[in-house]
Parts: C-alpha cells; sequence; structure tokens
C-alpha cells in the first residue's frame, strides 16, 4: 500500500513543495528513506520509530519504503518527522487517508511523540498556499508564523496523538487566527526613542538624513559618546514596514531560526550587531546548504557595525557587492543562492586606538603611526561606499541635566516619511519611464543616469562642488554620493532643487574626505 503526503521543504529562502510517499510491503521489519536524505533526514527512521510506540501505536511488522520527491534534490533538517510518521500509519490503516490529500504536514518529532518546532513556516505556508493546498498542519511554535498568510488553513499539534486525532476526525482544532495589529502594537512598545539621547544635535540631524534617503553612515567618536545608543534609534525614524517587507524579512529571520511563538513576524525594522570576531559566512551567509547571513538578516533595516577597524579586513570588503547590488549571491558545489541585503550600513569607530585622540580632557597616548595603522585596516573602497562620515563629540555636564524636552522619534518620523514619500512619488514614474530592472526607492539607490536627471545643480552650486572636489580630491564614487545626499536634504526642506546650503551639508559630512591629517 501506497501513501502520499503533501510536505514541503527550504531551499534557501525559498519554500521546496514535496510529496513524501510511503510504501508498506511484506520484507524485513525495516524503514529505508530514499530521495537524496542527509544525515539528520536519515536519522528520521530512528526517531519515527520510537515516537510511534512511545505515543501507544504500533510500528508495521513490514518493510517501509519512504521516497521524498523530487528525488534529484538533496534533502536535509528533521522536518519530514511527523509526514513520515502519519504515512506510516496510513499505510497501517490507522489513519483515515480522506485529509491527507487536503493537508500538507509538517514538524519534528520528539522521541516520546512531541512536535517540535522547524525553521522556515512561513516561506512554506507561501508556497502551499500557490501551489493549491487549503491547509497546512505545523508545530504550536510555528502556527502564529504562518497564519499571517491568508487562504490557508494552519492547523497547530503539539504531539503525534493530536494530529492522528485530527485526520481521523476524532479531535477538533480550529485553524489558527492572526492579529497583526495586536502584534504591531506590542512591539512598538519596545522601541528605543531619541527623545532619550541628550545633546548630539548634530549627529541626530546626520541619521536623520541616513534615514530619509536610505544612506551608509560612518560615525567617529571618543567611547562613551553616544554612538551605540545613537545607533540603536535609527529604526524608531524609518518608515513603517509595509506587509510585503514584513513577509520578506520574516521569511528570513524564518529559516535562520529567529522567529518564534510570540515572535511569529518581523513587524519593526530589523537592527542587526554582530561582534567583530564575526565570520565571513556569518555575516554574508553560507556553509555547505547556504543559509543567509547578518546583511540579509538586516534586511530592510539596520546593520550596525560597531568598532569597525577591528573586523577582519577581507571580512569588511565582502560588503561590497550587497552595497551595491542590494543583494548577495553565494556559490556551492551544488547550488547558487541569492539573497536580498537591502539595508542600511550603520558603522561606528573610535578616533584612534585608545580612543581619546581630539577629547576635550582625556590625553591621547597613541603615536601618529599608531593611528595611520588603525585608519587603514578600513580599505578607501568600502569608505567611499558610506555616504556619510561623522563626528560624535563628548556631551557635557549641562546637557546631560537639562530638563529641556527633547524632540521624539515620531516627531522626526514624520519628516522623515515626507521625505520618502516625494522619493516615491519622484522614482515611480523614472522607473516606468526608464525601464529599470531594479526599482528605485529610495535616493541612495539611484543609478548614474537618474542621477543626472534628478539632481541638477545651479550655477553656485557648481562652483561649490567644484571647489570641493579639488580641495578634498574626492573619488568619482564620492562625488555621486554627496549628490544623493544633497538631494535627500532638500527632500527632508520639500525642496524640488539642490541648493548650494543643501550641497554644502552634504560635504560637511564627509569628514575622512575633509583633512586626511585629522585622522
Amino acid at each position: 500500500m501506497i501513501v502520499k503526503i503533501n510536505s514541503a521543504g527550504l531551499l534557501g529562502i525559498e519554500a521546496l513543495p514535496l510529496e513524501v510517499e510511503v510504501d508498506a510491503a511484506p520484507g524485513i521489519v525495516c524503514m529505508l528513506i530514499v530521495g537524496l536524505p542527509d544525515k539528520s533526514v536519515n536519522e528520521a527512521k530512528e526517531r519515527v520509530r520510537s515516537a510511534l510506540l512511545n505515543s501507544g501505536y504500533n510500528f508495521p511488522n513490514k518493510r517501509i519504503t519512504v521516497n521524498l520527491a523530487p528525488a534529484d534534490i538533496k534533502k536535509e533538517g528533521s522536518a519530514y518527522d511527523l509526514p513520515i510518521a502519519i504515512g506510516t500509519l496510513a499505510c497501517d490503516g490507522v489513519i483515515d487517508k480522506a485529509k491527507l490529500t487536503r493537508t500538507a504536514i509538517i514538524g519534528e518529532l520528539a522521541l516520546d511523540g512531541r512536535i517540535r518546532p522547524i525553521k522556515g513556516s512561513l516561506p512554506i505556508a507561501i508556497k502551499l498556499r500557490e501551489q493549491g493546498i487549503p491547509a497546512v498542519m505545523l508545530p504550536v511554535e510555528n502556527a502564529e508564523e504562518a497564519a499571517v498568510i491568508d487562504n490557508i488553513d494552519v492547523i497547530p499539534v503539539s504531539h503525534l496523538t493530536e494530529a492522528v486525532g485530527y485526520l481521523n476526525d476524532e479531535l477538533e482544532i480550529l485553524p489558527l487566527d492572526f492579529s497583526l495589529e495586536a502584534l504591531q502594537q506590542k512591539r512598538l512598545n519596545d522601541i528605543n526613542d531619541f527623545a532619550d539621547v541628550k545633546g548630539q544635535e548634530t549627529a541626530k540631524r546626520a541619521l536623520e538624513i541616513a534615514a530619509a534617503g536610505g544612506h551608509n553612515v560612518l560615525m567617529i567618536g571618543p567611547p562613551g559618546s553616544g554612538k551605540t545608543m545613537l545607533s540603536r534609534r535609527i529604526p524608531s525614524i524609518l518608515p513603517e514596514m509595509t506587509l510585503d517587507e514584513m513577509l520578506e524579512s520574516t521569511k528570513l529571520h524564518s529559516v535562520a531560526g529567529f522567529t518564534s511563538k510570540d515572535n511569529p513576524l518581523v513587524t519593526i525594522r530589523p537592527f542587526r550587531s554582530p561582534h567583530h570576531s564575526i565570520s565571513n559566512a556569518g555575516l554574508i551567509g553560507g556553509s555547505t546548504y547556504p543559509k543567509p547571513g547578518e546583511v540579509s538578516l538586516a534586511h530592510n533595516g539596520v546593520l550596525f557595525l560597531d568598532e569597525l577597524p577591528e573586523f577582519n579586513r577581507h571580512t569588511l570588503e565582502l560588503l561590497r557587492q550587497p552595497l551595491e547590488d542590494l543583494e548577495v549571491t553565494i556559490s556551492r558545489a551544488n547550488m547558487t543562492l541569492t539573497f536580498p541585503a537591502d539595508f542600511i550600513l550603520v558603522t561606528a569607530m573610535n578616533p584612534c586606538p585608545c580612543g581619546y585622540r581630539g577629547h576635550p580632557t582625556k590625553v591621547c597616548k597613541c603615536s601618529s603611526r599608531q593611528i595611520e595603522l588603525y585608519m587603514s585596516r578600513i580599505s578607501g573602497p568600502l569608505l567611499d561606499r558610506i555616504d556619510m562620515h561623522i563626528e560624535v563629540g563628548v556631551v557635557d555636564y549641562e546637557e546631560l541635566r537639562s530638563d529641556v524636552k527633547l524632540e521624539s522619534s515620531k516627531d522626526i518620523a514624520q519628516r522623515v516619511q515626507k521625505a520618502r514619500k516625494l522619493q516615491h512619488d519622484r522614482f515611480s514614474s523614472l522607473n516606468q519611464s526608464l525601464d529599470m530592472q531594479k526599482k528605485i526607492y529610495s535616493n541612495s539607490q539611484m543609478p548614474e543616469k537618474v542621477l543626472k536627471e534628478v539632481c541638477k545643480l545651479d550655477d553656485q552650486s557648481e562652483k561649490l562642488l567644484k571647489t570641493a572636489m579639488k580641495s578634498m580630491a574626492l573619488s568619482a564614487r564620492a562625488y555621486n554620493r554627496i549628490l544623493k545626499l544633497s538631494r535627500t536634504i532638500a527632500d527632508l526642506e520639500q525642496s524640488e532643487t539642490i541648493l548650494a546650503h543643501h550641497l554644502a551639508e552634504a560635504v560637511s559630512y564627509r569628514v575622512l574626505d575633509r583633512s586626511s591629517k585629522i585622522y
């Protein structure tokens, strides 16, 4: 007797529809799994046997053959345990096969029959809906995440006996409902606010511009000046995520195993802050079966690299592709996968190894050679890809003790939202008229052919930019970054044209270009 069960696996961040075929035939009592299983899939036969026996069911006295189709794609993970167990019981006549044709089944089994969570339930639910499957049975911990998707019933189960009872119509399990509004409100309460930051008005202004145009930022300042505190508040002034962005980010986090029953959907923009000891694969993504790295987990949000010179230089150079292409491609012998990586890069560093160069009260003990070596850890090409280099100074006592009510993130976010709307309206027409292969959504994403049309300068601005280019020896890439930055500053003022003071402010945010003698 052959039983066929709909299931799914993962291939990168996309789901792969699978059919689990279970055949019970006379012969030596055993279970054989075919269809290119890896070690964890092969071990399912022991988990399934123990789970069946410990849940009060018999393991059939037959030769059980399990085929994971399509058989030419490598299968990994433990999500096939539950469909294999259900198929085995169906072959033994324990389960009514009526519901099996319209219910996909995914889950890992514990030896006592409990159903453990899996990775990637959101992309799996999306793919199954596209395949026209009306229901999916998932572990309780993953059900709320999958319930975000409309037009597919999500059946949460916590034990093998519950799954069998539901399929035999002996136990009623209602499809899970999901409330996006309640989850959003719960998550919004966790966001940090710029109103808590004393002083640092120049840095706040720079980060507002970065949020408005999607620009990358490097902050330079002594220890304790507030670089990390400022960075953690950037998501609070970015535009609210659309549902498509939430789903896109959640797919990445789900595949990486970072979603949970309490946090089933990414509703606020991600903020990722990896340690400087991170490996290449950890930052960019990788492993035998490529998984998303930090650059992809920060998609639609912020990637914060603190103590930038302490990162491995080769690891930092790997950022150049995602910063330019907004995606990262990982190639392995058996597959090549592309993950999205559209994020705002925010970095922070000290002005010197000891951290106190230029400090108003503390003395720097670093030699000029030490400072030169410290700064040389960051390559010129990477610095060129960072739009803004800003100084973050020490906050004095009067500012720390001041009771003046400071501007909240909500107020700043309103200005950012208005600037983003201008960009959306501008680029909506350009995306169609210029037939752009990659759509433009913010000023930082403008290619050169769009830059000339959108960032026109008057005579005064032309002279100012020409002077800056010569005196600061700017590269062509830095020139483009300044124009994009100027366009964003003009958008924040709701100005259709870039004026001289917009350009002057943009140039002022190139600290490392202004004077190589300072750093």
